[in-house]
């Protein structure tokens, strides 16, 4: 989802010149310009699956409740309350002065609509799996509507909070999805006033925004987001005072950028892990040495996680034995099958495995630091494997996987900032073009997890989920993101470890 690309001579030349040079922000225009590097080809915040994509659609749309990120306390946001008619039915009272940014007033008819988008097969959204819980919903009147679950669901309120924007029902059935995408309207802080291309998009403060809302009506007027295309450009960005703010960028660089008398350098564990993920399902229709568990196992005791995390992530990465983030419910890090680093022990699977000489492969890289995937690429190297890297923009990376034409992927995962298994293991093993190792048991067992409102029950089948993946070494993770941000000094920022900048909380100094 976030990518990282290698920082060019030209960055690190202006870090040199600009450690004494004045800067300003743009406060004077009370602008605040956002520089990143993902592409976001659709802004229809169902139809990506980029944290950036995420991110504007926090600002741009609401959605019925809000998770503080102070304690992870649900808040009204659409919803003025809720409450469990019974294990598998949530009813809401929605406020009624809510209005969309063209204006129309939101309505359950529009809470009816969203859910019915995302419960149609045919409707294309990127993420089916974040619904695959949802039955429907049907108004009651105006400002009430009941949501049905599929069964018990317990995390609804999760993915309600962070992945489910209500959509304009009028606006978007008048002009149509390829209209949409370009002149989107949703009922959050900012709207969306323009979308160039996958350049640039531009917000601007919802005046009639209520000043009650639990994420509060912005102090900054406006925002321009800035798609670049390598961290070269942004980190120049950011330094020659075209930028106030950027995040990813490589940790090498937290310190020089601290040292600039302008700009603040912040650091925050995520919810975010790096992993890799190998093609063991062979859905390409070719013999490959990844199908074989022995050689999967091998490239796990191959690689010294604990180093990469503290040397190349840095900022107090930890490395997790579950392919989930650790307090996640369900992620039980003692059931995971554990990988030290043995290359000795690497080199023993391998010719058990029938490669004692090693083997040729290719590593598909989701434009994550070329540092990153050297490391990977050397390790693997050691024990004999000799891995071609492939480095693509994050979107591309997805496809290829999903075709089954990456063997070996290596990537990141945000869970959507939902602080629940769900929002990960399900995404990847439940027989989607994401899965890549096809297992049913896995998948059997993480629609168990998913499907009861006992914590226990969830608890077992999430751990057999967990020993399965593990056992198997269908995926490494490598360790935890720690996010990085440059900031100006002019600006108050706060970060959180649910990885969601908030620009609506922003000010100026």
């Amino acid at each position: 989802m976030r990518g990282f690309a290698k920082l060019g001579a030209a960055a690190l030349a202006a870090l040199g010149l600009m450690s004494t040079a004045p800067a300003q922000a743009q406060k004077s225009a009370d602008t605040l310009r956002v520089y990143w590097r993902d592409q976001i080809n659709d802004v229809d915040p169902y139809y990506n699956s980029l944290r950036t994509g995420l991110v504007v659609a926090h600002h741009a749309w609401d959605g019925l409740v809000y998770r503080d990120p102070d304690g992870y306390v649900m808040k009204p946001l659409i919803a003025k309350s809720w409450k469990w008619t019974d294990a598998t039915t949530l009813e809401f009272e929605l406020r009624s002065d809510i209005t969309f940014h063209n204006g129309d007033k939101l309505t359950a008819a529009d809470v009816v609509y969203t859910i019915g988008v995302l419960t149609d097969p045919k409707s294309g959204i990127v993420v089916p799996s974040n619904y695959s819980w949802v039955a429907g919903a049907e108004q009651i009147d105006a400002t009430h509507v009941r949501l049905k679950t599929k069964s018990a669901f317990p995390a609804a309120l999760e993915y309600l909070a962070f992945v489910t924007p209500i959509y304009p029902a009028a606006y978007r059935e008048k002009v149509g999805r390829d209209v949409y995408k370009k002149e989107p309207v949703g009922s959050g802080p900012y709207r969306i006033t323009r979308v160039d291309g996958v350049s640039q998009i531009d917000l601007e403060r919802f005046e009639a925004y209520p000043n009650d809302s639990a994420k509060k009506k912005p102090a900054i007027k406006k925002l321009i987001i800035k798609q670049v295309t390598d961290a070269t450009a942004e980190i120049t960005g950011l330094l020659g005072n075209q930028a106030d703010w950027i995040w990813q960028y490589n940790p090498d660089q937290f310190d020089k950028i601290a040292a600039v008398p302008t700009l603040q350098a912040m650091r925050q564990e995520a919810f975010r892990i790096l992993f890799l993920y190998f093609e063991s399902a062979g859905r390409n229709g070719q013999k490959s040495p990844l199908q074989d568990v022995r050689v999967r196992q091998a490239m796990a005791h191959a690689i010294d996680r604990k180093t990469f995390a503290e040397k190349l992530i840095q900022g107090g990465s930890r490395v997790p034995d579950a392919p989930c983030y650790f307090t996640q419910f369900g992620c039980d890090q003692g059931a995971a099958a554990k990988y030290d680093y043995d290359p000795a022990k690497a080199k023993k699977l391998l010719a058990e495995a029938g490669y004692p000489d090693g083997f040729e492969t290719e590593l598909v890289n989701g434009n994550l630091l070329s540092s990153w995937t050297g490391a990977i690429q050397g390790y693997l190297g050691g024990v004999g494997i000799k891995a071609k890297v492939t480095t693509l923009q994050a979107v591309a990376g997805i496809q290829r996987a999903q075709k089954g034409d990456a063997p070996i992927y290596m990537s990141s995962w945000g869970s959507y900032s939902v602080n629940d298994v769900s929002a990960i293991m399900p995404y990847f093993f439940t027989g989607s073009t994401d899965d890549m190792s096809q297992d049913a048991e896995v998948k059997a067992a993480l629609v168990a997890g998913g499907s009861s409102n006992d914590p226990q029950v969830r608890k077992a089948a999430y751990a057999k989920a967990i020993k399965r993946i593990t056992e198997q070494a269908y995926m490494l993770p490598i360790g935890t993101f720690t996010t990085t941000y440059g900031v100006s000094k002019q600006l108050n920022f706060q970060t959180w470890a649910d990885e969601m900048p908030r620009f609506y909380l922003s000010t100026w100094k």
